[in-house]
């Protein structure tokens, strides 16, 4: 297998071409992903500033 075999294979196999799925899932809709790394991301900005009080 030459290497511009290997490196077009793994391009295909990123892509998510050639495979039985075609790429993105159904279940996963951007907007609640965004929401819920968002709403992480607030958690631990909340915890950080319990910890970081000057007393």
């Amino acid at each position: 297998m030459s290497l511009h075999t290997t490196a077009a294979s793994l391009v295909t196999l990123a892509s998510g071409e050639g495979g039985e799925h075609g790429g993105n899932h159904a279940s996963l809709s951007p907007y609640v992903t965004g929401v819920g790394a968002f709403l992480a991301l607030m958690l631990l900005l909340w915890i950080t500033t319990r910890f970081n009080r000057d007393r």
